[in-house]
């Protein structure tokens, strides 16, 4: 899975060298006047003069200039914790669906391990003898989960209901039948799906909600309920403080 960790060290050092400036500044934009005027030297190779008391126009622009440093340290931070949290949760949710590590694959897991159904729909009749379960559903209930907002060819927004994460070389496969007290989902192939390390994501659009009917497989037995999402903000943050 790709690290945007390593980015940290670079980060860290852009960080700290303007907090350095940006921090004395906003105490004392004085402070960093004289510092700084301390490394300038006169043609002559002679030390400047002590710097001119700084206006109050002046003040106010490097405090400014100050507070806007501080506001591109913390993006910079941002920038890197929202690329590990997309990332990072993006390889969790294809592993919950069930899908098989793949190096290629895991680089850019967003991208290639787990994506929105570029032709599966789940309509269609069942055609073959025998069938394959479905290993998971997650079901949508106002919002949607947020990792289907980061993977390649999301899914439309509105009237999701259902999510089937089948790995791809099966997703044409899946078969999804509403009926009044049952909701009923299966693979149509005699033989079953070989282990995958990329996911399709395939939503369903309910005529009704799904409300007390049981959502299930083959031979009637229970699909495992499942709902992934990308962690938290403040899960990801609390990581990168303690290093977990």
């Amino acid at each position: 899975m790709r690290n945007y960790w390593a980015l940290l060290p670079a980060i860290a050092i852009c960080v700290g060298l303007l907090l350095l400036y940006a921090v004395p500044t906003l105490v004392n934009p004085q402070w960093t006047s004289s510092i700084l005027g301390l490394f300038k030297q006169l043609p002559g190779g002679d030390e400047t003069e002590e710097p001119a008391p700084l206006g109050p126009k002046q003040i106010h622009s490097r405090r400014m200039l100050a507070g806007a440093l501080v506001l591109g340290a913390l993006a910079l931070i941002g920038f890197n914790v929202s690329l590990n949290r997309e990332a990072n949760g993006c390889y969790q949710v294809a592993k919950a669906w069930g899908a098989a590590d793949d190096r290629k694959k895991d680089a850019d897991p967003c991208v290639d391990k787990i994506f929105g159904a570029f032709l599966s729909d789940g309509n269609g009749e069942v055609l073959e003898d025998s069938q394959q379960p479905v290993p998971g559903y997650q079901v949508v209930k106002g919002k949607q989960p947020t990792y289907l907002k980061w993977i390649q060819n999301p899914p439309k927004r509105d009237g999701v209901s259902l999510v089937f994460g089948v790995g791809f070389n099966c997703s044409s496969d899946l078969k999804v039948t509403e009926a009044d007290d049952k909701i009923t989902a299966v693979i149509d192939n005699t033989e079953p799906c070989p282990p995958d390390g990329q996911i399709e994501v395939i939503t369903i659009k309910l005529k009704k909600p799904v409300g007390d009917r049981p959502i299930v497989t083959v031979d009637g037995k229970p699909i495992p309920k499942i709902d992934p999402d990308l962690p938290s903000w403040g899960t990801v943050l609390k990581e990168l403080a303690t290093g977990g």
